[in-house]
């Protein structure tokens, strides 16, 4: 497959789990990239030297990042405003600066300011982990995911059309929108979760009592509601300060959908609560879950297991012998909303059809969601 480029080299500032995984999937589709990776972890470049990911390193700003077509600002949010300050002399229309965070208006904002707005374009790809640095970054992470660009009226559409492209010759779904317009779509769909699901857990473990029965029973529904507020607590704390007045315009919807919600259980208003959690349950359901989004995609099944001795290795054998990697594997003992006693995650769509498969061949009852 040939993919639009006309350039040798990139550069990476910020070498966590958002630029390992760049630069992961740029040596997967173009092996002979050069690529020159800026970060102060020395054990991650090291890493990433030694699995021939990248091919330069560097523990702070150098000239010859000025060589690169596309330098990729991948840093916290915070940290990608500091190095706007000291980039500007490597600009032109040769080296495009780009960045990758979650938040989009204030480093336009940023950039207009310091008078490099034509050489800038904004990125975010809507894919992540609850995991962070390099060792977690994998080359498919942003595989089908919508990749965002932002750009200023100043950016020649040439430059920009160059960029689309090769965005998605990663195997992203490019997606233009506003700064403004993707920093509230982000707020609704992916700050204000993590923020429910941290307050969520804040809440069980306040209520809890000294036996933890919440925390003993929580049933799988709470665990995959919950699951990301075990991402980065500094990254989270860098965006809602960056993205405060979107997030808190959606935390005062919020709020007014649960007074109502509220009234409505008050009230035993059966008419309100069905048309409620059926309306939910429609949009729901016509979401498309399988393509990766602001929020990290699970792979998992649920595999009915019978009590008895080896029940869980036997499975693990079967996975193993067909070469399907196993991500984690537990057996749920609050089987509440859950269709199985065994859940199986998995890293990747593939593993898991095979996976199904497989199990299904040798007559278990899997399930998956």
């Amino acid at each position: 497959m040939k993919h639009p480029v006309n350039f040798h080299k990139i550069g990476i500032i910020g070498l966590g789990l958002i630029g390992g995984t760049l630069a992961k999937t740029v040596r997967r589709v173009y092996p002979h990239m050069e690529i020159l990776a800026c970060d102060p972890d020395d054990e991650s470049l090291a890493l990433a030297l030694k699995e021939g990911v990248i091919t330069q390193s560097c523990t702070a700003l150098t000239p010859e990042l000025k060589s690169c077509r596309y330098l990729f600002l991948c840093a916290p949010v915070q940290e990608n405003a500091v190095f706007l300050s000291k980039l500007a002399p490597f600009l032109s229309e040769n080296c495009i600066l780009t960045d990758t965070g979650s938040v989009k208006s204030a480093i336009h904002e940023d950039v207009r300011a310091r008078g490099i707005a034509s050489y800038f374009i904004g990125g975010h790809p809507m894919a992540g982990s609850e995991k962070s640095g390099y060792a977690n970054a994998t080359p498919y992470l942003f595989e089908n995911a919508y990749y965002i660009i932002t750009h200023e009226d100043s950016v020649p559409p040439r430059l920009v059309e160059e960029y689309r492209d090769f965005i998605a010759s990663l195997g992203c779904i490019p997606f233009l929108m506003a700064p403004a317009e993707h920093d509230y779509a982000t707020a609704a769909v992916s700050h204000l979760p993590h923020i429910l699901a941290s307050s969520l857990v804040h809440l069980v473990q306040s209520l809890d009592n000294e036996e933890e029965y919440m925390k003993s029973i929580a049933a799988g529904g709470f665990k995959d509601l919950t699951r990301i507020a075990s991402s980065s607590p500094v990254m989270w704390q860098e965006i809602c300060e960056a993205n405060c007045t979107q997030i808190i315009r959606l935390m005062d919807h919020f709020m007014e959908a649960m007074e109502q919600m509220k009234a409505d259980i008050a009230a035993s208003d059966s008419g309100r609560l069905l048309s409620f959690f059926q309306g939910a349950k429609d949009y729901r359901d016509s979401l498309p879950i399988k393509k990766s989004g602001p929020l990290p995609c699970v792979y998992e099944l649920y595999c009915d297991l019978i009590d008895e001795a080896g029940g869980i290795a036997t499975i693990a054998t079967i996975l193993a012998t067909n070469g399907i990697n196993i991500k984690n594997i537990g057996i749920i003992h609050n089987r509440e909303f859950e269709d199985g006693v065994l859940r199986i995650e998995f890293y990747e769509e593939e593993a898991l059809q095979n996976a199904l498969t497989q199990l299904r061949k040798h007559h278990y009852v899997v399930h998956e969601r």
